[in-house]
């Protein structure tokens, strides 16, 4: 922030003044027992109406809508990755095969719904998976303590926070470091990690943004933050706490808000359980397209019917020491056991990951099935600290061809082989639209489609490949959009 102050004025003169908030003071006090809105934010608006200060810096996430929109003295100076990250003593792993309790530490009931009830899948299926949650508090330091002391096997935390620390910023470098000296980097050492996905775990509105905020009378710095917004991030943040404020408010939230940005389009979306108890899931910037119900073919409903899988008869090696497993099927044979055996894993989607899960294989995140590509800067960040070649990805022959010849490290064992199923074909061909999951089903299925059918696919390496092929696809953020997409737009034959 005071960079982003002296680039905007320079030879200004900056003083970062600590200051704690009540939220931070009364750690002794369950979150849900608080108020639900400010409280870790109020007190330092306050400063700025005391002139105490004149620019006061929070994490977005914790300020309440009726307070952002009571007046435009605002900023949004950066945001960083939005995900939620489980971090876990390694011991999780003896405790699962002996069916022992785990114990969660999280305040959040957007954590307990949405994270554990994913996590009971995701986790390495060894044994019975028990979880319960405990509440935990304090800062990011002051947690991960905790759960290295042992008070907890597991904590779940905002990527953001960590970044930030691990790049050495503060939120305050006046509060003493509850970690009792250990940095956030020795607090991580040995730990195991799991990268929440975006649409299981939908983050909480506004995760990972700054906002800057000065008192609307103070002239002078109401014009520095006009200077310093990106007004992209804050729009896009805007958005996010104005549909949050929708479905309800406070730290009792069930639901998650985010944006989904794919090469094509931008898309908000909102899950999770509001207010009322009510289950939803809500998207924007979808496509306005309309079929009826025989219309449309969604490879989806017959994953199984397109490829048999052969398998090569060859022991690989793989040297890089992470792979990524685009299908699940590449990884059920003896050969892949061994050649996955101290790799970090991670998945294509969340499909692969709960399988991969099934077959005992810790995994530490995935792709979203936005498409490898879409990881690289997320693998970039301080927490990961991850390079492209370091990781191997793992896929059917064809596709291992397509990743090397881009200059990435990727091997197969496995080749498809289409069925060519007359019904499948017959389905193909008589459709008005047709949303394929991968661009290997077009690969071999495509030329059975209608010559004016329109094409449908989610972002990632499928679109890219199908716009190779001459092929003008509408492009859906994810297949779970997709699937929310048809839901509300296809015509039954009643209402044709």
């Amino acid at each position: 922030m005071k960079q982003k102050i002296m680039q905007a004025e320079p030879g200004a003169i900056v003083e970062i003044i600590g200051r704690s908030s009540r939220g931070d003071r009364e750690q002794h006090v369950s979150l849900s027992a608080l108020d639900g809105t400010d409280f870790f934010t109020e007190d330092i608006f306050n400063a700025l109406a005391n002139d105490e200060a004149d620019i006061a810096v929070h994490s977005f996430k914790d300020m309440s809508a009726p307070h952002f929109f009571s007046h435009n003295a605002f900023a949004i100076v950066d945001r960083d990755d939005v995900r939620d990250v489980a971090i876990f003593n390694p011991g999780v792993i003896e405790k699962i095969k002996n069916g022992q309790t785990i114990f969660v530490g999280t305040c959040s009931p957007r954590r307990e719904e949405m994270a554990v009830h994913f996590l009971k899948k995701a986790l390495p299926q060894l044994g019975t998976i028990n979880i319960k949650t405990k509440p935990i508090r304090g800062n990011v330091e002051g947690r991960l303590k905790q759960l290295d002391d042992g008070m907890y096997d597991a904590t779940i935390l905002a990527t953001a926070g960590l970044n930030r620390l691990l790049k050495g910023y503060t939120a305050s470098t006046a509060v003493a470091n509850p970690g009792g000296g250990l940095t956030v980097s020795d607090l991580l050492k040995h730990k195991l990690l799991m990268l929440l996905p975006l649409f299981e775990c939908v983050p909480a509105p506004c995760q990972g943004a700054i906002v800057a905020e000065a008192h609307p009378q103070n002239k002078l710095a109401v014009e520095l933050l006009q200077k310093i917004n990106n007004t992209e991030l804050f729009a896009e943040a805007s958005a996010e706490k104005q549909k949050a404020f929708e479905y309800g408010t406070g730290c009792l939230q069930k639901f998650g808000v985010t944006t989904i940005r794919t090469k094509s389009s931008t898309h908000l979306y909102a899950a999770g359980e509001d207010a009322d108890g009510k289950t939803f899931q809500h998207w924007t910037n979808l496509p306005q397209l309309q079929f009826n119900e025989d219309e449309l073919f969604s490879s989806t409903d017959c994953m199984r019917d397109f490829f048999e899988y052969e398998r090569k008869q060859n022991v690989f090696d793989i040297k890089q020491p992470i792979v990524f497993v685009a299908n699940y099927k590449s990884v059920k044979d003896a050969a892949a056991t061994a050649a996955l055996q101290n790799k970090r894993i991670w998945a294509a989607g969340t499909k692969t990951w709960l399988e991969l899960a099934q077959l005992g294989y810790w995994v530490e995140g995935s792709a979203d099935a936005l498409g490898f590509e879409s990881l690289e800067d997320v693998w970039r960040m301080p927490l990961l600290q991850i390079d492209a070649s370091e990781v191997c990805i793992l896929t059917h022959e064809h596709a291992a061809e397509r990743w090397r010849a881009k200059g990435l490290n990727a091997i197969s064992n496995y080749t498809l082989q289409p069925t060519n199923k007359t019904s499948l074909i017959e389905r193909i061909h008589e459709a008005k639209g047709l949303f394929w999951s991968s661009f290997s089903q077009y690969e071999y299925y495509g030329m059975h489609a209608g010559y004016d059918a329109t094409h449908i696919c989610a972002g990632g390496e499928t679109a890219t490949l199908l716009q190779q092929a001459g092929v003008n696809p509408i492009v859906l953020p994810s297949i779970k959009a997709f699937e929310q997409w048809r839901k509300s737009s296809i015509r039954s034959h009643s209402v044709a």
